[in-house]
């Protein structure tokens, strides 16, 4: 009609390549905002600090940076020997990564730091290439030359002159570092902040459990003051229990009733904080048991006297900085992507969990950005990854931590200890490291507890819950990780391949469609079929798609369709399916790949050599589209054919069905 509206669908833009999509997230982060001269949105530091409220939020910030600081000394010297390297790297990985968050990070309540995980990782890998350049992995840690006869070629070029175990360790934990974060600096450049959602909860509770228990087997030697061979590749777990097991006879008593102590002392701390919760520093029971046993063990000259392993000397001062080795840099690239999304996935989930709890909003892309700086610039001074951690989040928050100054003062209390403090430590046993580490699992692994209940919430969350954690204790962590998240694709795919189908009939009086499975009363309508197929239409579900239609309608419509055809393809007597029109509700159907649009496409033919008419309702404008491009209705897109094959909704597809066939459809008081 004429001065009628006409809209005029645009065509979709090209997909942009990768380089482009690099340029286009640094143009963005780059950019200037639309308040005037302000810095850059890499540094949110610029945009939250001239609006800080001192008197509201400092107090609150001190506290919990002085409470988390006070954490944070002793469980950077404890985790600092599960990846493998002494006490110093620890503190130095503490000092820098609430730095560098505190400029780049969003979350007003993340605390950033040693984690447990990604300690386990990096330790393994620590030991792994140190085995490979031939250092003998003794049980206190002291340096050495690496034994030449067990030197592996690839590895042998990589040690330089005058360094020992202790300075290599240090190198291929900086370079692993910065290959993890350039790993999640890439992914926030390129916006992939939510490929952690790809990592489901119940993934990331069987990793936390599995590893957890890979970290207690390899802190059991510590614990027991037992010198044992480092055993690396899989079954690494069992095999180490059956080493500890042979090797009791031969414990340390002084390093098994420390430890017994000392991990009953943490425990029991544990529990008291937790149950009084409403008290905003928790009682600092990991400092206090560190600096009982080194008094302890300083006067009791324990290492002297009973052989007691100890943290030795520890220097202080910061480092001078010094670029990560490319060649082993390019050499530990496959071992940085699982740290990378671990890190990448643990911290965007709790920024986002926290951000909703206290009604702000973060920015995963630029939460990967921080995280991976955090690893990117520490590892230039011999720091391991990090990443944000839940226990220490927590404790932040209760402490009344409001910013990310909060950080700021944490760091300060680091570098305190790394200044003056450090040395104090010299008599510390590592049995009491071993604590430390072992009492902070306990959070990990009461998630063991809520199995049960995730196994009758969800079977499929509950099996990959336990095949991440199995194949974590029985492999690997990384293959763990990878088990886990295969098989959760797999449940994905599982259920999209056979999503649930059924007939819909007409609640009288009214418009509604539904299954008459679920509600009681609806009517049929007669001649025509309305098919839900709850799910979308690929390459995988095809089969099953045609296998439910064809059996609730009662008609294989492609047999009897290819047995009413000549040689030529000239149609003979149709049949009689009993129904002259089917129409598909497309409004569960997400998308489409071209096996879908093919299936479509053949089943309109032999309906229409059957004589019945196939019509879609409720389509998307991408399903539409997509439809309309594949050439399906095998007429242009502006023809009257087309206007009588998709509706907006079912009842409209069944009206035109009646009226095509059988006249105006009756009226609801006649239905």
């Amino acid at each position: 009609m004429a001065g009628c509206p006409v809209l005029v669908r645009r065509p979709p833009p090209d997909p942009p390549g990768v380089l482009e999509s690099l340029k286009v997230g640094l143009r963005r982060r780059c950019e200037w905002g639309p308040q005037g001269a302000r810095l850059w949105a890499l540094l949110p530091v610029t945009l939250w600090l001239p609006r800080y409220r001192p008197r509201e939020d400092l107090a609150g910030d001190v506290l919990s940076g002085l409470v988390i600081g006070v954490i944070l000394v002793p469980q950077a010297i404890a985790y600092a020997q599960l990846a493998g390297l002494q006490p110093l790297s620890g503190l130095h990985t503490a000092f820098f990564a609430g730095l560098v968050y505190f400029l780049l990070g969003t979350s007003r309540h993340v605390s950033v730091g040693i984690f447990s995980l990604l300690s386990l990782m990096v330790g393994q890998v620590v030991d792994r290439e140190l085995q490979l350049a031939g250092f003998n992995l003794s049980l206190d840690g002291s340096s050495q030359a690496p034994n030449r006869s067990a030197l592996n070629t690839s590895a042998a070029t990589l040690v330089p002159a005058g360094c020992d175990r202790d300075c290599y360790a240090v190198r291929v934990a900086s370079a692993l570092t910065l290959g993890c974060g350039l790993y999640q600096v890439l992914m926030g450049v390129l916006g992939l902040g939510r490929v952690s959602a790809w990592l489901s909860q119940p993934l990331l509770d069987g990793f936390a459990v599995g590893a957890s228990l890979t970290i207690l087997t390899s802190q059991l030697r510590h614990l027991l003051g037992v010198g044992l061979p480092r055993l690396r590749g899989p079954g690494v777990v069992p095999r180490t229990w059956l080493s500890l097991l042979r090797a009791l006879p031969r414990a340390n008593l002084c390093d098994v009733l420390t430890s017994a102590l000392s991990l009953a002392a943490l425990l029991a701390a544990g529990a008291l904080n937790r149950r009084c919760r409403s008290l905003r520093a928790p009682f600092p029971a990991e400092l206090l048991v560190m600096v009982a046993a080194t008094l302890a063990s300083r006067l009791g000259r324990f290492h002297q006297r009973f052989g007691a392993a100890v943290a030795g000397d520890i220097p202080t001062g910061l480092p001078p900085p010094e670029a990560p080795d490319p060649r082993l840099l390019w050499r530990l690239v496959p071992d940085a992507a699982p740290l990378a999304l671990v890190g990448a996935a643990f911290s965007v989930s709790l920024a986002e969990m926290f951000a909703r709890a206290h009604g702000y909003s973060t920015r995963a892309d630029q939460e990967l950005l921080a995280v991976g700086c955090g690893n990117v610039l520490p590892a230039f001074f011999g720091c391991f990854a990090t990443s944000a951690t839940l226990a220490k989040t927590l404790v932040r928050e209760a402490a009344g931590g409001r910013s990310q100054l909060s950080g700021v003062v944490s760091a300060a209390v680091v570098l305190l200890a790394l200044l003056a403090l450090a040395p104090l430590f010299r008599d510390l046993p590592r049995s009491v490291l071993a604590c430390v580490v072992a009492a902070g699992l306990r959070g990990a692994l009461r998630k063991v507890a809520e199995l049960p209940r995730l196994w009758r919430l969800s079977r499929a969350d509950a099996l990959v819950w336990v095949a991440t954690a199995a194949t974590c204790v029985l492999l690997s962590t990384e293959a763990g990780l990878l088990a886990g998240l295969l098989l959760s694709l797999l449940g994905l795919a599982g259920r999209s391949r056979c999503p649930p189908a059924a007939l819909l009939a007409r609640a009288p009086a009214s418009d509604f469609y539904g299954d008459p499975a679920e509600f009681e009363g609806l009517l049929p309508e007669p001649g025509v079929h309305v098919f839900r197929f709850s799910g979308p239409l690929h390459f995988a579900n095809k089969d099953g798609f045609l296998r439910a239609l064809y059996s609730l309608t009662g008609l294989d419509a492609g047999r009897a369709a290819g047995g009413q055809r000549a040689g030529g393809g000239v149609a003979l007597l149709p049949a009689e399916p009993g129904f002259h029109a089917v129409i598909v509700d497309c409004a569960p159907l997400l998308f489409l790949d071209s096996a879908g649009l093919a299936v479509l496409r053949d089943l309109r033919r032999d309906y229409k050599a059957l004589g019945v008419s196939l019509l879609l309702a409720g389509c998307s404008p991408s399903v539409r589209s997509a439809l309309q491009r594949a050439g399906v209705l095998g007429e242009p897109p502006d023809s009257a054919e087309e206007d009588a094959t998709f509706f907006h909704s079912v009842h409209s597809a069944v009206c035109s069905a009646r009226a095509r066939c059988l006249g105006p459809m009756p009226t609801d008081s006649t239905v």
